[in-house]
């Protein structure tokens, strides 16, 4: 792995609404307090309008530090597209999907060959003094959750059908690898999966990125130090019986943690546990931490889990712990 110049900036890259910004302001402006290392922040969103009120929010984020940000819309984006992906009808295609699914293609249009890009989502926060991992010369890295968000169900079963290999257990809120992304690859995927039945679902691109994790290789961030919030049963129970989100979020043993992916319901809680002091005591954790390899997802497995998912939702489990 090559040994990075740290004067260089890192290229980050953030696809987003306008609005995700209540909760995305309080983690930009964490990664820019907490980044031990000069960032380089391209926020990428949909019209021009939303484009200038993320400018306005994030820009003071940056100023007197030794980071940068910058803003485009999608227009600038589809420019970029027509040029980048002529030769790729499917990605092309997919890119009309739900706006999530923009996470995979459009960052890999503005990184340059070689270097290295960083994908996060919104309601990523840094609570710790921190820096990014190594980024390896091939392959990919992606965060690593227990319950992976593989849907929905019916392409799952359309992947397996067609004998596309996914992980099991990754989270999307952290992404690395370097440029470019192996568009042959992802066109190719893209051409045996129809997606366009699934345009109003998110979670396809965590099947896109869980395919491209077996295709390209790599393996997922330390699950410590890389954290994705767990919407566990104990936590949903506990929050039944009267503990609010902060307090749940102030359970959390974060000292060793980089980044806290608060995915879910647990991104409403981030903006009120910053201002109840959780985060108030940052640590320094910039040391790389262990990638381990990625684990494929077996079909007995993903039956296992349908099979799961019916008996809670017939029992009536879903009802009783809430979201």
């Amino acid at each position: 792995m090559a040994t990075r110049d740290e004067n260089v900036a890192r290229q980050i890259y953030c696809v987003m609404g306008v609005r995700s910004l209540r909760y995305a302001q309080a983690c930009i402006g964490s990664l820019f307090t907490n980044a031990d290392e000069p960032l380089d922040l391209t926020v990428l969103t949909d019209a021009p309008a939303d484009a200038e009120v993320l400018r306005a929010a994030f820009t003071p984020l940056a100023d007197g530090t030794a980071h940068s940000v910058t803003v485009y819309d999608q227009a600038d984006a589809d420019r970029r597209a027509e040029e980048q992906f002529r030769d790729y009808p499917a990605i092309r295609r997919f890119r009309g999907g739900h706006p999530c699914w923009r996470k995979i293609t459009d960052p890999a249009l503005y990184a340059l060959p070689g270097e290295e890009a960083v994908i996060i989502d919104p309601d990523v926060y840094f609570p710790n003094l921190f820096r990014f991992e190594p980024t390896p010369e091939t392959g990919l890295l992606l965060m690593w959750q227990r319950p992976n968000c593989l849907l929905p169900e019916a392409l799952v079963l359309e992947a397996y059908a067609k004998n596309v290999a996914m992980a099991d257990h990754t989270d999307i809120g952290v992404c690395q690898y370097r440029a470019p992304l192996p568009f042959d690859l992802l066109e190719e995927l893209l051409q045996m999966l129809d997606t366009k039945p699934h345009a109003r679902s998110m979670h396809v691109e965590s099947i896109v990125w869980a395919a491209l994790a077996e295709r390209m290789g790599g393996g997922y961030l330390d699950a410590e130090a890389w954290h994705c919030f767990a919407n566990s049963v104990t936590s949903r129970l506990r929050r039944r019986l009267g503990r609010d989100g902060v307090d749940t979020l102030r359970t959390l043993d974060l000292n060793g943690t980089k980044a806290l992916h608060a995915g879910g319901v647990a991104k409403n809680w981030l903006v009120d546990a910053e201002d109840a002091g959780v985060f108030s005591t940052p640590r320094s954790v910039t040391a790389p931490t262990e990638i381990r390899p990625f684990v494929g997802y077996s079909r007995a497995k993903f039956d296992r889990k349908i099979r799961t998912r019916a008996l809670a939702r017939k029992l009536g489990l879903y009802a009783l712990l809430g979201g």
